[in-house]
């Protein structure tokens, strides 16, 4: 495995290998999730390049860029052994140079969920995945489904700029207790990540709802709310059930419904979701 932290060299390696490339975008601090799409992504091309970089415009003002976890040396090893071909790991010098004045934004799907709690954040992240298609051309980038709206929006701009890449979503890995993995879970004190745990349980709840017959979402809501609201760490951002394909919000649900939420838990925002039919 070698690394790489120059675009032009990047381009270089990628012209080389041109359609032969599976692209696994990361802002490093590797975990098993990471690590399951690495594998996927060598079942799926002949060269697996694994991006490390912590992307600065799609972090807000008073979010935790500089405080995000960062550790390169270890990432190497996860990646190495997950079959991983080439890190490219820029700067954000390298990405943004001097005068970078262009960005591309994804419309409607952006603007609710994570799109309306962190304003410019889906801009940051379609520019920074767009620009890596350019550098890296892969014929398929992976992306965790723990990131649902991220994945949605990922696919709109794929369709929409007719970008010639597949693109393919892999299930949420857990802890053994089931909080999502993450790397912001680092960030969390012993009791804070216990608390944490009210995520999964919480869209536990709305399923044992759900599964006993409950379709109107409200109650659903509720279910999932209780849980949260006993946790005295954890701060709601969002609970709501959406259509998985429009992420629009519905009044009831049924098996293909998406339960997504977004809690502060201490200093740290943690994601997770599920869809209500699957187990």
């Amino acid at each position: 495995m070698i690394v790489i932290d120059s675009v032009a060299q990047m381009q270089q390696f990628a012209r080389e290998r041109r359609g032969e490339i599976a692209l696994v975008p990361t802002m490093g601090y590797l975990h098993e999730g990471h690590a399951s799409l690495m594998v996927e992504a060598r079942k799926r091309a002949k060269s697996v390049v694994a991006s490390i970089f912590v992307n600065p415009t799609q972090f807000g003002v008073n979010e935790d860029l500089d405080s995000y976890p960062r550790d390169l040396e270890r990432d190497k090893e996860i990646a190495a052994e997950a079959g991983v071909d080439v890190i490219f790991a820029p700067t954000a010098a390298e990405m943004y140079p001097a005068g970078y004045q262009s960005y591309l934004n994804v419309e409607e799907i952006t603007a609710h969920l994570c799109g309306a709690s962190r304003p410019g954040h889906f801009r940051g992240v379609t520019t920074v995945v767009a620009k890596l298609f350019n550098i890296v051309a892969p014929k398929v980038a992976l992306f965790g489904k723990k990131d649902f709206q991220q994945l949605a929006v990922i696919r709109r701009m794929v369709r929409d700029f007719n970008f010639d890449v597949e693109i393919v979503g892999m299930p949420i890995v857990r802890e053994a207790d089931g909080l999502a993995m993450s790397s912001r879970n680092a960030k969390l004190n012993p009791e804070q990540r216990r608390q944490a745990l009210c995520l999964s349980r919480s869209i536990a709840a709305a399923k044992e709802a759900f599964r006993g017959g409950e379709r109107s979402v409200a109650p659903l809501r509720e279910a999932a709310l209780a849980v949260i609201s006993a946790e005295s760490a954890a701060g709601l951002d969002y609970l709501e059930f959406r259509d998985q394909d429009t992420l629009l919000p519905l009044e009831n649900a049924d098996e293909r419904t998406l339960l997504a939420l977004a809690v502060r838990v201490g200093p740290v925002r943690l994601i997770d979701n599920s869809i209500l039919g699957e187990e």
